[in-house]
């Protein structure tokens, strides 16, 4: 490998996505960064192009796989070959961190025991239930046991959210992660515009809390030790005749709020590998390498991490 640490001794690695336009320009230039991420899903071919390039990447840097299609709250139980596409991928690059989403996508389609199983294309939000933890507890342990290795789970931008029985005991979203970490041991990856997003989506529907108080808040209750890795990225506004709503799409540079939030995030994590995502309106690869030069620049030392206990 390489390629040269673009960060001192205690300052937060930070990486970009890497996304096919940039491929071989990044392989050209080889930019100081410290790790690319790419989504698993796109090399789960055994050869052919793609996979190709990835291994040209791994030879200079290290790769993070990042997942969208685990599924990992579906009741209805993982995809076995989804997994064992995974476990190949994952002793082929030996990546530095794998993860996917709390979220779920699978679903049983006709109502029976042996239903056939349909596939939303979409990361679904989970009901913070005991019901809902316990199964995605049992799903990253099976990921964690297959893998042989720890997994990292990310928050999720949600746009629904649950009416729950009455009665039933609903967790706050950073205790129940807080909770799925203790539980199985795994990592939590910190996607900090998602918190962002759900706070101005909140905001939208009438809650009171100003959106940077409630993601200060939320920082606040994940205990430091689970926190594995963190996640910048743009969002935008849609106001049509639909309504208003913020997209977490992954498709401008990082809002000033969301900056703000990211040093609250380093003071309280410490220094947690960081990534830039890009993945709708890629732009020149140019402008992704000065966001990661900004967060470079954020993540110089300058405070004690907040002291958590367990």
């Amino acid at each position: 490998m390489t390629a040269t640490p673009s960060f001192a001794e205690g300052c937060a690695p930070v990486g970009i996505g890497w996304r096919h336009p940039h491929y071989a320009e990044l392989l050209e230039r080889q930019p100081a960064l410290d790790f690319l991420e790419v989504h698993s899903e796109n090399f789960f071919a055994p050869g052919g192009a793609a996979l190709a390039v990835l291994e040209q990447g791994r030879a200079h840097y290290p790769i993070s796989l990042h997942g969208v299609g685990l599924s990992l709250g579906s009741a209805v139980g993982l995809d076995p070959w989804h997994l064992d596409r995974l476990a190949w991928l994952v002793e082929r690059i030996d990546p530095v961190r794998v993860s996917d989403h709390a979220s779920f996508a699978r679903a049983p389609y006709g109502g029976s025991a042996d239903a056939s199983t349909v596939h939303a294309s979409d990361l679904l939000p989970l009901p913070f239930t005991d019901e809902a933890l316990s199964v995605l507890c049992t799903h990253v342990q099976q990921v964690q046991d297959r893998l042989k290795r720890r997994f990292m789970v990310e928050n999720l931008s949600a746009y629904l959210s649950w009416c729950e029985p009455a009665g039933a005991q609903v967790w706050e979203e950073p205790a129940f992660l807080a909770a799925l970490a203790q539980r199985t041991g795994c990592a939590l990856l910190v996607d900090v515009n998602n918190i962002y997003v759900n706070a101005l989506n909140a905001r939208l529907r009438g809650a009171l809390e100003d959106p940077l108080t409630a993601c200060r808040r939320w920082l606040d209750a994940i205990p430091a030790a689970c926190v594995g890795e963190l996640h910048l990225a743009g969002h935008c506004e849609v106001d049509d005749v639909h309504g208003h709503i913020v997209i977490d799409d992954h498709g401008s540079r990082v809002a000033e709020p969301v900056w703000s939030l990211y040093r609250y995030a380093l003071e309280r994590f410490g220094p947690v590998p960081t990534l830039i995502e890009w993945d709708t309106d890629v732009p020149a690869l140019d402008v992704l390498l000065a966001e990661a030069q900004r967060a470079r620049a954020i993540g110089v030392p300058s405070a004690t991490p907040a002291q958590v206990s367990a």
